[in-house]
């Protein structure tokens, strides 16, 4: 499946602009659609403006107190048909990924069946809409408390993750009986569009679901976000837009659940077996090429292991195959566009000029594509730039350390706490250094974290709420207190 035409072949058509109410909007603006691995153009698609959006609120308001009327077993049984008709229909997903984003196949077939996932959790958990009943203390009365659906929610998108970002938001709006409008990335509309359609096909009711690709996502957030049907946004993307979104909410005091950006740490304590930490590391940094908020950022290795930890890192790093994702035998894929690509290069040449060794890697391959090599740099000082910056590339810098506390500190010394990595081989140090550490997720020995069934979010900077497990359910509700006697 090698072209858009070949996956829709066993997929089905994707749709070719917004679906707004079931259908498919007509739009007076296209967008082309590109293929990070030759600069070409998949396909054009029709793309919405604020008045599509508005018009997707009205189709998502309408529809909602059907479907919040709904039994819970019958909104479990819709996202459990999804779940089937995504992994039915796996690969197709998978190559309409590597087309539009540009990571390697494995990396795709990974995020469909990640992505699919949330959808049978949400099944299950749509029937666990839990309240409570407490006498209160004085004795006068009983407080009843009621999990209602929060109202219409807006739900933005990235592009390193197109399938996994949209079914991770949708699944849980749709468990606590909310509708939904889905803007996702401009670079990664298409598998937005496909999910939609499977959603549709599982017997999810025209409105609940609508997905508007538009080019001017400030504009279309901004007049979204104004109106009052619209009581949830769920972000996930940089922490610049995050923060934009979030003062813009505040202005009509909508919900907010934002998933934003990472730099973390991968810290390697003195006593950690090296071949498990160099596995680890290979997987923490490259999943999605680095393309990833939970990917490791910055190495903070002891520093009597620095050297030979550096060594067998880039030696690995260095057998990679880059090229085009659809071809099995490639494990780094292009990066999503040239900008990216552009930033990437910028961050490896300052660390370069401040000091640091290129010991594999360190620059863009001359070829057609968005590419740039898988870069290991040694002898980073622990006051480079690279490391206060999210790289969202296939790039690890090295810094070294002398005791915990300097690790530690290390580590924290960042805006951002999403998820840290720290490999040892000793539990007791281990699980004190997790608890130090600021961040809302720790990979402790394990370099993914991320599991539909886990709460997924971060401190500080990285994002308010959490999505994922049943905490993320309970983020699309409001809890409705009532005062009753019997």
């Amino acid at each position: 499946m090698e072209t858009l035409k070949d996956i829709e072949a066993v997929l089905g058509p994707v749709p070719a602009g917004p679906i707004v109410g079931g259908q498919v909007a007509a739009t007076a603006a296209t967008l082309a659609v590109v293929d990070p691995a030759t600069e070409e153009t998949l396909t054009e698609i029709g793309v919405g403006d604020t008045d599509t959006g508005v018009a997707a609120v009205d189709a998502a308001a309408a529809a909602m107190s059907g479907w919040a009327a709904l039994a819970p077993r019958r909104r479990s049984e819709v996202l459990r048909r999804a779940y089937e008709l995504m992994t039915e229909r796996g690969d197709a997903l998978a190559h309409l990924i590597v087309l539009e984003n540009g990571k390697a196949l494995a990396d795709a077939r990974s995020e469909v069946a990640y992505a699919a996932e949330f959808f049978r959790w949400y099944a299950e958990e749509a029937v666990r809409l839990e309240g409570t009943v407490e006498t209160a203390p004085a004795g006068t009365n009983r407080i009843l408390v009621l999990r209602q659906p929060i109202g219409v929610s807006l739900l933005i998108t990235p592009w390193n993750f197109p399938a996994a970002m949209a079914t991770r938001k949708i699944g849980p709006a749709l468990a606590a009986g909310c509708a939904v409008v889905l803007k996702p990335a401009s670079e990664t509309p298409l598998t937005a569009l496909a999910i939609a359609a499977i959603l549709g096909e599982a017997g999810v009711p025209d409105g609940v679901v609508n997905v508007v690709p538009a080019r001017n996502a400030d504009a279309f957030s901004s007049r979204l976000l104004d109106d009052d049907r619209v009581r949830k946004v769920s972000f996930t993307g940089s922490t610049e837009v995050g923060r934009l979104l979030l003062a813009h909410a505040a202005r009509t005091v909508v919900s907010s659940a934002m998933e934003l950006g990472g730099n973390a740490p991968f810290v390697v304590l003195a006593d950690a077996d090296l071949d498990e930490a160099v596995q680890g590391a290979m997987v923490a940094k490259l999943r999605n090429g680095g393309s990833a908020c939970t990917a490791a950022n910055r190495f903070i290795v002891h520093e009597s292991l620095a050297d030979e930890f550096s060594g067998r890192f880039a030696t690995a790093m260095a057998e990679l195959s880059v090229g085009p994702g659809v071809q099995p035998g490639n494990t780094i894929g292009p990066l999503v566009n040239a900008k990216t690509r552009d930033k990437v290069a910028s961050l490896v040449q300052g660390a370069v000029d401040g000091g640091a060794r290129t010991l594999t890697g360190g620059q863009a391959p001359d070829r057609r594509g968005y590419y740039y090599l898988p870069t290991v740099l040694g002898g980073v000082a622990q006051d480079a730039p690279i490391l206060g910056e999210e790289i969202f590339g296939p790039v690890a810098p090295v810094v070294s350390f002398r005791d915990l506390d300097e690790a530690v500190s290390l580590a924290n010394a960042t805006e951002y706490g999403l998820v840290s990595y720290v490999y040892t081989t000793d539990l007791r140090a281990g699980l004190q250094v997790s608890e130090r550490l600021d961040s809302g997720m720790v990979g402790l020995n394990r370099p993914v974290v991320s599991d539909p069934a886990a709460p997924f979010g971060g401190t500080k900077q990285s994002g308010l709420g959490r999505e994922g497990g049943h905490e993320g359910m309970l983020e699309f509700t409001e809890s409705k207190y009532i005062a009753v006697e019997w």
